[in-house]
């Protein structure tokens, strides 16, 4: 398969820090997928007693403070948190496409409409906008999900419209409306498929936002309710026994902290490796 011109292999192998970025992704996913099958106890069962150090020959990785298995909470946790941020993040992404890529084809009053809303919403702290939408709209998986969509929307039709700025006095684009292809032909078939890498890297360096937003809003009690596992509410558990049982703390910050790392180094090596370098300058919100 080659993108821009180059191998899908050697994209993911461009650097040190992109393979180790894969890898590190390629796991958190894989868990995320299989968690259900692979966990030894129900996420929400009592199975022992409280504060289990690592290392016990039934809970490897101990308990939490009221005796549920930590190991099986914390790979549970990774898909509530995975699953609301790449969703969130793959609906903001695919819709903000939609009308950036619009925006730069069609331009005009229709162009400044679409970015007067995008700096509006871009003038509102991004953690703040998701708290106040979870506030007054409640804290469920589909509701942060929504807030997650609606808060990276305005960035990724910046950033992406951008791009399609630079394709839109080309050739093919000249060609296209020459041939009296309508304006969404024009849109989805030449312009959209231009501005597929952008796209992707978008996707990647925002997911990684998102995690982090995700799991800051379950540590501050307006996240993920309990007792669904999430990893920034098992952080959240842990505060008052850190000096007791750090690695209620420990354990799921490693996890946000990988993943999150991972995302980082898959996003940059994609970038370089694309020649979109240039592009990470024009990202917002």
């Amino acid at each position: 398969m080659l993108v821009n011109g180059k191998s899908l292999g050697a994209i993911l192998t461009h650097s040190p820090g992109t393979t180790v970025g894969v890898i590190l992704v390629s796991l958190h996913l894989l868990n995320a997928l299989f968690a259900p099958l692979l966990i030894p106890y129900g996420e929400t069962q009592l199975v022992g007693q409280p504060m289990l150090e690592p290392g016990h020959a039934n809970f490897l990785l101990g308990t939490d403070v009221i005796g549920r298995d930590f190991l099986s909470r914390l790979m549970m946790g990774g898909r509530t948190s995975i699953t609301v941020a790449m969703v969130g993040v793959l609906g903001a992404v695919l819709i903000g496409t939609f009308f950036a890529v619009s925006a730069a084809y069609i331009g005009g009053f229709y162009d400044d409409v679409i970015m007067r809303i995008v700096d509006t919403k871009l003038s509102i702290p991004g953690i703040l906008f998701v708290a106040l939408f979870v506030v007054g709209f409640g804290r469920s998986v589909t509701v942060l999900t929504i807030v997650i969509g609606l808060s990276y929307f305005p960035g990724a039709v910046r950033t992406i419209r951008s791009q399609a700025m630079t394709q839109v006095p080309l050739a093919y684009v000249k060609a296209a409306r020459l041939r009296g292809e309508s304006t969404l032909s024009v849109i989805f078939r030449e312009l959209t498929p231009n501005v597929v890498e952008v796209v992707v890297v978008e996707f990647a360096i925002r997911t990684s936002s998102a995690i982090l937003i995700v799991s800051a809003l379950s540590f501050l009690g307006l996240g993920i309710s309990p007792p669904t596992p999430d990893w920034g509410l098992m952080v959240s558990e842990g505060v008052n026994q850190i000096y007791q049982a750090p690695w209620l703390i420990l354990f799921p910050a490693v996890f946000i902290s990988t993943l999150v790392v991972g995302l980082n180094f898959a996003s940059d090596g994609l970038a370089n490796a694309l020649g979109l370098d240039a592009a990470r300058g024009l990202h917002g919100g």
